[in-house]
């Protein structure tokens, strides 16, 4: 029995957007493009100087973000979470309400604390740097995830940012296991390079004797292979997952199904905001293949839908915007 398109879980974050220059980077001695976990003192410090810049708030997370834009396709989406009884807790489950997706605070109040919070900064090169603080998100636990749920999903969609907790990684580990159970399939993503690079063992112990499919870029599956070489490390995904994407940027994508690797043309733009374009990307992926599509066209989908994106600042899109590109790709087929 099949109930949902996708299960997800991962953190729930709400994401301050913020513009800036490198050098605002450097001043603030934060590396530029890659994700670096942050205690909540730290985070203040960082926003007190953010003070007079332009910010957008919004409800994020990884596989929040795919989730969401799986149901504004018209996907029947969940998802696990954990928030805190705090207005940006409060702001982050009415989001998700609006948007369509089902959650585990359906017949539960959250606890106190204080809800997870994650800067991310837009440099004019277009590429995205974020500063996070998970807050309550960093206990996430088996707690929160609703079996039944994973067991009537065609797919479970597990956030790799889950590898930097204990209990979150078990939780990871443990959707893969009633999922795997239940015979529906498990995907996974590996949400951004040093989650590849400091937590490779722990992302396998996720993957264990291996998932139905794998999310990735050029750098996070070469990091995984130890290897600079593209090729040697798509052969080194195919141990670890039945099929897999990897996005190259301006480059396009590649989707292996299992047998055939297919290279997915990019549809070219002038990108100025590439946060959640890989979020983007899977959502079409997903909702593409649970609907009745074949790998290549679900990932022109995916392709289609994260070029948009990147035109825009922030990680999601009007749902009408998506539901004429879901059109303007069936018209094509």
């Amino acid at each position: 029995m099949v109930r949902y398109d996708v299960y997800g879980l991962g953190n729930a974050l709400l994401d301050i957007e913020c513009e800036v220059t490198p050098e605002v980077l450097q001043q603030l001695g934060i590396d530029k493009g890659v994700m670096t976990l942050l205690d909540e003192d730290a985070q203040n410090k960082i926003l007190a100087h953010l003070h007079g810049y332009s910010t957008k708030r919004s409800g994020g997370g990884s596989a929040a973000n795919t989730i969401i834009a799986v149901s504004q396709f018209g996907g029947k989406a969940f998802y696990s979470c954990k928030v805190a009884d705090d207005e940006p807790g409060q702001h982050y489950l009415d989001d998700l309400v609006v948007c369509g997706v089902e959650t585990n605070f359906k017949n539960r109040l959250a606890e106190p604390g204080i809800t997870g919070k994650c800067l991310v900064f837009v440099t004019p090169d277009a590429d995205r740097t974020m500063n996070t603080f998970l807050g309550i998100s960093s206990s996430f636990s088996e707690a929160e995830l609703m079996p039944e749920a994973i067991a009537e999903s065609a797919y479970t969609y597990i956030e790799g940012y889950l590898v930097t907790g204990e209990q979150s990684q078990k939780a990871a580990i443990k959707a893969r296991e009633i999922a795997t159970a239940a015979g529906q399939k498990v995907a996974l993503t590996l949400s951004d390079l040093n989650m590849a690079k400091f937590f490779k063992q722990g992302l396998l112990d996720i993957i264990g004797p291996g998932v139905d499919f794998l999310f990735a870029n050029e750098s996070e599956a070469c990091q995984m292979a130890d290897t600079q070489d593209l090729s040697e490390a798509l052969e080194h995904l195919k141990t670890l997952a039945k099929g897999f994407a990897v996005t190259c940027g301006p480059k396009g994508s590649l989707i292996f199904d299992g047998e055939t690797l297919v290279e997915i043309d990019p549809f070219p733009v002038k990108a100025i905001d590439t946060v959640g374009a890989g979020d983007m990307y899977a959502a079409g992926v997903l909702y593409g293949i649970t609907h009745g599509m074949d790998w290549p066209t679900a990932g022109r989908l995916g392709s289609m839908a994260s070029a948009k994106l990147v035109t825009t600042l922030g990680a999601r899109m009007p749902t009408a915007d998506l539901q004429s590109l879901l059109a303007e790709l069936q018209a094509r087929v």
